[in-house]
């Protein structure tokens, strides 16, 4: 009967395959539904816990702390790229997630355990310093398994996968990416029942299950399923030095204009994002209260999940199949632009307070909806007609560091202009079109690149 399902929505996957997407898409489902839970729970551990007005602090510190920790969240996830690039090296594509996850698990479990202390015995027990440091560390914490966990996954699946299998195969893993998304978000629709302890000490136990689903995967799937570009699997056995290992990612990724490309592709929304996303963020934590808060947030994942689920599931592989990988890198960027333009639109028509923020957040929806949805799985196949140094270590700049760049350049924007939403959002407007416009070029550039690498059979390395 799954099978029969699964078959109706996507009729092109061949059935040899389908084993693989499955587990791929249900390990993509505990890294996502973690991913979610805790990215939410983020917001509220840092606005709303953190910073105490009892403890001294001032009304909504966290909120006004949230562009700085955006800006030095690159510089954090710096330092893990260092490490994971010699990781890279030195273990087999699965071990990595027997590590990763390991550590944050324990990591997540740590910070429950701190969280419950605060909620069982007031946060005096803890004292200012203490909760501040649970606030910053969990925050930049939850920014680099985003980054690291997510990456590797995407790293990992693309190693293992042919460019005509993942047109297949990408969609149905991102569905069930998205239908964890979904779960790991409704959890937070509960938090007036579920204490927010238990809700990381979920996390902690999900990103163990990481660790299973990988053993278990590695074990039952036979080797022609293991195996993705021949000429990029060719590129796997080189070894170098520490140093030379954590700057081969980036000397091929500023050499290599398709990768450049992709960086562009990959990065320029999350200036954009960020600066939507935080005045969401501050309108809603101005409004509500700590719980309000985190039901807000569970309201939003929810959304944003649903949809990218439906999109997912209904039109990302029908629209792949129709128009082509090349003009597909074009849509999230149009759709980003139109319903930005509505959103400033309907702001310089005058509306305000709740009516803008529930404005913001369909806004938020859409273009967070379509980038998980439409937007990844397209630029995913990007590497695929590349080497391993640019599945992993550019790969792994683009998606670490770059992307922490791309939010803490849009928190530089949101610093600017924190004290004043109205410029916040009539500047922070027009640079983001400005983006979109570079982002459009470079899409077109690397959608010929791919096309063109794809036909010949080459690769980038």
């Amino acid at each position: 009967m799954l099978s029969n399902t699964l078959h109706y929505f996507f009729p092109d996957l061949k059935r040899e395959e389908l084993r693989k997407f499955i587990l791929l898409g249900a390990t993509g489902f505990f890294v996502v539904g973690t991913y979610w839970l805790l990215r939410l729970l983020k917001q509220t551990i840092f606005m709303k816990v953190a910073f105490p007005v009892c403890l001294g602090w001032a009304e909504n510190q966290g909120a006004l702390f949230q562009p700085l920790a955006k800006t030095w969240s690159p510089f954090v996830v710096l330092c893990v790229v260092l490490i994971y690039s010699k990781l890279i090296d030195l273990f087999k594509k699965q071990q990595l997630f027997y590590i990763i996850c390991t550590f944050y698990g324990l990591f997540f479990a740590t910070i429950a355990g701190l969280i419950l202390v605060k909620e069982w015995h007031g946060a005096e027990v803890l004292g200012k310093t203490v909760l501040a440091n649970v606030g910053w560390s969990s925050y930049f914490a939850i920014e680099s398994f985003g980054s690291l966990v997510v990456a590797l996954f995407w790293s990992f699946t693309n190693s293992i996968t042919d460019s005509e299998s993942a047109k297949r195969g990408f969609p149905l893993i991102v569905s069930m990416m998205q239908f964890g998304a979904i779960g790991g978000s409704a959890l937070l629709l509960f938090s007036g029942s579920i204490a927010m302890w238990q809700l990381l000490a979920v996390a902690s136990m999900f990103t163990f299950a990481v660790v299973g689903m990988i053993a278990y995967f590695m074990k039952v799937m036979p080797a022609d399923q293991l195996v993705g570009n021949k000429a990029a699997a060719a590129t796997e056995k080189k070894k170098e030095s520490f140093f030379e290992g954590f700057f081969s990612g980036l000397v091929l990724l500023v050499t290599r204009p398709y990768l450049l490309g992709v960086l562009v592709v990959s990065t320029f929304y999350e200036i954009a994002m960020q600066i939507v996303e935080y005045q969401m963020h501050v309108q809603a934590a101005s409004s509500l209260s700590e719980s309000g808060f985190c039901w807000f947030q569970g309201i939003f994942g929810v959304g944003v999940n649903s949809l990218s689920f439906l999109v997912a599931l209904l039109g990302t592989s029908y629209l792949i199949k129709r128009i082509g990988v090349r003009l597909s890198l074009l849509v999230y960027p149009i759709v980003f632009a139109l319903v930005l333009a509505v959103l400033f639109g309907a702001f310089n028509m005058g509306i305000t307070g709740s009516t803008l923020l529930w404005a913001t957040f369909a806004t938020m929806m859409v273009i967070k909806g379509m980038s998980y949805a439409f937007n990844n799985p397209i630029k995913e196949m990007m590497y695929i007609p590349t080497s391993k140094d640019a599945k992993f270590k550019s790969k792994g700049w683009v998606d670490m560091f770059g992307g922490r760049l791309a939010k803490a350049g849009g928190a530089q924007v949101n610093d600017m202009f924190k004290h004043n939403l109205t410029d916040l959002m009539v500047y922070g407007t027009y640079f983001s079109f400005g983006l979109i416009g570079a982002w459009i070029v470079a899409a077109l550039f690397v959608g010929k690149k791919n096309q063109q690498l794809v036909q010949d059979g080459k690769i980038i390395e």
